[in-house]
């Protein structure tokens, strides 16, 4: 599993002119776009929700000094599932999705991530599964990191 983390000040997600998820939190909070590959199962969906809670990526004692994690300051994070993160661009022009695993295989996988950071105590906001989402958000620093398990 990979997820692409933004440092937000806030985001949403509207599917069909309907906001579906959203978070603006006081302070900073995280996007996280989250993909799922074929060899993926919950082990690695706990592993990644782990890391989302935990990596120390959010200010610490002043801007520009991160050493924070949306753990240790209740962050909401807004996940939306992203299968486009397994996008094999190395030939042609036209990326293959290959790698990234059918629906049946990453809805429940991206729902356990949902599931393990709840678990965790974290606020989570969500997209919806295979719709067409429109996603606004403001970036905080940029601060934007890939995380794979």
């Amino acid at each position: 599993m990979r997820a692409v983390l933004q440092r937000v000040v806030s985001a949403s997600v509207t599917v069909d002119g309907q906001v579906v998820g959203s978070i603006s939190p006081i302070g900073q909070g995280l996007l996280a776009y989250v993909g799922v590959t074929h060899t993926d199962g919950p082990g690695e969906a706990a592993e990644l929700a782990r890391k989302i809670w935990t990596l120390r990526i959010l200010d610490g004692a002043g801007p520009g000094s991160p050493e924070q994690s949306a753990s240790d300051v209740d962050a909401p994070i807004l996940a939306v599932s992203q299968f486009t993160l397994y996008g094999r661009t190395a030939k042609g022009r036209r990326p293959s999705w290959s790698d990234a695993a059918p629906g049946a295989v990453a809805e429940p996988l991206v729902d356990a991530v949902v599931a393990e950071l709840r678990d965790r105590g974290a606020t989570v906001a969500t997209g919806r599964f295979g719709a067409h989402m429109v996603i606004e958000s403001v970036n905080d620093g940029p601060f934007t990191v890939l995380v794979e398990v």
